[in-house]
């Protein structure tokens, strides 16, 4: 079962993940393409947990059970963007 607060320790690693591919991008121990491929997975990530959250807020608002939302995947949560 996984839990909100298991779920923004989720985001906050992937936030960290970021910033360290941006730092080790400016040290030059990795190139571009490798940042833009490994943030590009990072925010992909990020995404699925902010669109888990909000389906566990809507449960618990509408008297469903939060611990029956899943994760959608990824090309799910992309496409809202469009």
């Amino acid at each position: 079962m996984t839990t909100d607060g298991d779920i923004h320790q989720t985001i906050s690693d992937l936030i960290d993940r970021e910033r360290e591919l941006r730092e080790r991008l400016a040290r030059g121990e990795i190139d571009a393409s490798t940042e833009h491929e490994e943030l590009a997975a990072a925010e992909t990530s990020l995404d699925q947990c902010w669109d888990l959250l909000r389906q566990r807020q809507a449960a618990r608002e509408f008297g469903g059970d939060p611990d029956q939302a899943k994760a959608r995947p990824a090309d799910v949560v992309e496409r809202y963007l469009e």
